[in-house]
């Protein structure tokens, strides 16, 4: 008698679950992703071999262009808006609710503090064409607000949320040498010996066999 075979059925996946995951994964990186501001002056930063990381919290920007203009910018908004406030006081300028929330949103600028109201005023795109002429934030001997603004900065930053600053510097990679030496001095004056320069990862050098 012969036998008689079963029917083979080739095995089958449901991919069904696979791609409803795939979806929520998609969705949630989508609607937790924070884009980042665009900052008022775009600079191209020299290369280095360094694998030392900037903080990511409590950071404190310098930001100087092959222009020689010095932008200044912090990242926590609670900690931008106080030292607006503070800055503002010691220079007799006062802002407005709607321009210290502006203020808050701003990555960083480069106006000095009595025209930094009607700076805030303006719409995104008239303040990209202010940000091209923008003389930068003053680090004259005389009108030294650069240094003021790290220092009300630190201390908003210390009395928010008790954790120190960190000092970033990030040049352009044609900037002008003296301006940078320059920030660099206008910190150690003030006892502020540790900050970090920003550069672009360059591949380590490879040694021969």
């Amino acid at each position: 008698m012969p036998k008689v075979k079963p029917h083979r059925t080739s095995p089958s996946l449901d991919m069904t679950p696979m791609v409803d995951l795939a979806f929520l994964l998609v969705t949630f990186f989508m609607l937790t992703t924070k884009f980042a501001p665009e900052e008022s002056v775009v600079v191209d930063t020299p290369s280095s071999i360094s694998e030392l990381k900037l903080p990511e919290n409590n950071v404190i920007t310098l930001t100087i262009d092959k222009n020689k203009r010095v932008f200044f910018g912090v990242d926590a908004k609670q900690t931008k808006v106080q030292a607006l406030q503070r800055v503002g006081a010691k220079y007799g300028v006062n802002f407005t609710a709607a321009q210290a929330k502006e203020f808050g949103d701003l990555p960083n600028f480069g106006i000095p503090i009595n025209k930094l109201g009607s700076y805030l005023d303006m719409s995104k795109e008239d303040r990209k064409q202010i940000n091209k002429s923008a003389e930068g934030v003053p680090t004259d001997s005389l009108n030294n607000q650069l240094i003021d603004w790290v220092l009300e900065s630190r201390r908003a930053n210390q009395s928010i949320f008790h954790k120190p600053t960190y000092i970033a510097i990030k040049g352009d990679g044609d900037a002008d040498v003296p301006t940078v030496q320059k920030v660099i001095k206008i910190l150690q004056e003030r006892d502020i010996n540790r900050f970090n320069l920003i550069t672009d990862m360059e591949n380590k050098p490879v040694a021969a066999q």
